[in-house]
């Protein structure tokens, strides 16, 4: 073994992954939620639901 663990660290740099993931994954759901209410995205008119059901 050439270093001794150091779990204080690792423990450290998990819980900073983790909180990494946690901000990337609020920010895109704020955005997708903002595109929601600006009204970008499209919805199926019922001529179009029509043809394909």
């Amino acid at each position: 073994m050439a270093f001794k663990p150091n779990y204080n660290h690792q423990r450290a740099e998990r819980t900073r992954a983790k909180e990494q993931k946690k901000q990337e994954k609020l920010q895109r759901r704020e955005e997708k939620a903002a595109k929601r209410k600006a009204g970008d995205v499209e919805k199926p008119s019922a001529s179009d639901v029509a043809e394909n059901g």
